[in-house]
């Protein structure tokens, strides 16, 4: 079933597994570049000059590498952002994420080393935290890619992952068993169309499994809350995890 919504040039597709493929025609605007963050001049405890100790409860771990837990939820959210990024580009969906009552774990990591570990170790972290009931898994390229395979070593912990800008081997995402939103644009070279659509297509265990591609851009990651697209992307984040943390947790009060 096909229906096309009003002008904004937005086709939704539902399919046999029961999620959805949507793609959001750009406006026709020059090319978006990719945001660079800025450090800020602070001194004190900080995750990389943009999260203070105003922010929250800043932390490090491991090679004394810091992190931050902001907000007050009872639903966490780790954040594991793109290769060669930093925890300041995601900060605008960090600060919806704490406006909506989710609790935020972000967190500096070392670029060369694939973050599957370190995720799981985040999220161990963060459900330690006193009233944090339910995780979600939030990634960045990188971060997307490796957040799948963290969310089953989790289980039933996890209430959703999103996946922005990532390739997800068929295989981990065929193991999926927790809701996947993916977004992406359609030329990225790395978590473009075809790798959004393959692991879409695989991940036939997710109860929901929605899939949006924004066409003719290039817009990598975080790079997306800067650009035009970036209220839209924030809203269907905040959507999809207001709906999957409803209903588990709906299911958690009723079972028996």
């Amino acid at each position: 079933m096909r229906a096309i919504i009003g002008s904004i040039g937005l086709v939704l597709v539902l399919t046999a597994c029961g999620g959805a493929v949507s793609t959001t025609t750009a406006p026709a605007i020059p090319p978006t570049p990719v945001a660079k963050a800025t450090t800020p001049n602070v001194s004190g405890p900080n995750v990389s000059g943009c999260f203070t100790s105003a922010d929250g409860k800043i932390f490090t771990y491991g090679d004394d590498l810091p992190g931050v837990i902001t907000g007050k939820g009872t639903v966490g959210v780790v954040i594991t952002y793109e290769r060669n990024g930093n925890v300041c580009t995601w900060r605008p969906l960090s600060d919806r994420l704490v406006a909506a009552g989710y609790r935020v774990l972000l967190y500096a990591r070392k670029s060369s080393e694939y973050p599957d570990e370190v995720t799981v170790a985040m999220a161990e972290r963060l459900s330690k935290e006193k009233g944090v009931r339910r995780l979600f898994l939030v990634g960045g390229s990188i971060g997307a890619t490796a957040s799948v395979p963290a969310a089953e070593r989790l289980g039933s912990r996890v209430a959703g992952v999103v996946a922005l800008s990532g390739a997800v081997a068929e295989g981990e995402a065929a193991k999926l068993t927790a809701p996947l939103l993916q977004i992406g644009s359609e030329n990225d070279a790395y978590g473009g169309a075809k790798d959004l659509q393959r692991t879409h297509d695989a991940a036939t265990k997710a109860p929901d499994n929605e899939l949006h591609v924004i066409k003719g851009e290039s817009l990598h990651a975080s790079a997306l809350f800067g650009s035009p697209h970036g209220p839209e992307v924030l809203d269907r984040i905040i959507a999809f995890m207001d709906r999957h943390f409803m209903d588990r947790h709906f299911m958690d009060r009723h079972k028996g």
